[in-house]
């Protein structure tokens, strides 16, 4: 794996930062209705990011997951002022504003959705490594999906499949405990998703995905042993969201005990305080780091509201409307 270093530590610390208060800033545009539709926001579940980021090869390698997805394209490179024009609903977004928050979508950067369908991606992860595996382009893909989407069908489906033509391909559930507002104690007569893998013999385990090291070294091992043709793995990564499943949510399934016993193991917190003891930064240097990251959010929130919506035209430029219409290619 790639040594994890002092600048390993800033720039986690800096782009988890960001991304939460990337979206912190949409729950307040949501609140005044700029933002429409469904919001899933990320709060907690920041270091999965971060650890996958720091082993995947951004030159090739692939990322897919469901809704809950402004920060991944982000980390990929896609401009982060695209992100929020999309969630707009600006023309200037990642989809032209067509999209909107739960269908982020950037091929040139290797992200591949933003699904609404819950574990519809996770078939279409397995495609896509089919087709790197079939092209032998040497690239991995990365499938989230939440504990929820582990009760589809479709998921036992494509594992078969994915071991039997051993897909370079790393099944992640980021486990957040509740799935919509339903913990994963009720769903299963066993808490341990991971150990679906086991019926499949894939190798499969938990992660403690509140630090971003333990992620960056799981998935390290799971995308070599992918990219050497050795087949897929199955990680559960037990995390925590601190906001509701949406922006609806009115969260009863949980206390607010709960919540802050679960932000004394933040993310963002504990790559902070490693930053401090090892002597990468000082509280001062942070700070800089914070003022930083609130301009850049500021610069995104302006790009999108000074953006203009798309013209009406557009709707119809990705409709097909001619009884041929397989053999017509879209306008846009």
């Amino acid at each position: 794996m790639k040594k994890i270093t002092k600048e390993t530590y800033l720039n986690w610390y800096e782009e988890m930062l960001f991304w939460r208060k990337f979206e912190d800033k949409l729950a307040q545009v949501y609140i005044q209705q700029k933002v429409r539709g469904f919001l899933h926001l990320y709060n907690g579940q920041e270091a999965i990011l971060a650890g996958s980021l720091h082993a995947m090869d951004l030159s090739k390698d692939k990322m897919i997951t469901a809704y809950r997805n402004h920060v991944q394209p982000i980390g990929m490179g896609v401009d982060p002022k695209r992100v929020m024009a999309e969630l707009y609903g600006k023309g200037t977004g990642t989809s032209q504003g067509l999209g909107g928050s739960m269908h982020i979508f950037s091929k040139e950067k290797g992200f591949y959705g933003g699904h609404g369908i819950v574990g519809g991606q996770i078939p279409l992860g397995a495609g896509m490594a089919f087709g790197d595996k079939y092209n032998k382009t040497g690239a991995v893909t990365l499938c989230y999906f939440g504990d929820g989407a582990a009760r589809q069908g479709s998921l036992h489906e494509t594992f078969n499949m994915a071991m039997l033509w051993k897909l370079p391909v790393v099944f992640c559930v980021e486990n957040n405990g509740y799935a919509m507002g339903t913990s994963v104690a009720r769903t299963a007569n066993h808490e341990d998703i991971w150990k679906l893998g086991l019926g499949y013999e894939m190798p499969c385990g938990p992660v403690d995905a509140m630090n971003p090291v333990a992620v960056a070294e799981a998935m390290d091992e799971a995308i070599e042993r992918a990219r050497r043709g050795d087949g897929p793995t199955f990680l559960e990564l037990k995390t925590y969201r601190y906001r509701g499943h949406s922006m609806s949510d009115a969260q009863h399934y949980r206390t607010k005990d709960e919540v802050a016993e679960y932000q004394k193991i933040d993310p963002i917190t504990q790559v902070k305080e490693v930053i401090l003891e090892k002597g990468y930064a000082t509280e001062e240097e942070i700070d800089e780091m914070g003022k930083n990251v609130k301009k850049r959010v500021a610069e995104c929130e302006k790009f999108a509201e000074e953006s203009p919506f798309p013209d009406v035209n557009v709707m119809y430029d990705v409709v097909y409307d001619q009884e041929d219409y397989p053999f017509i290619p879209h306008r846009l």
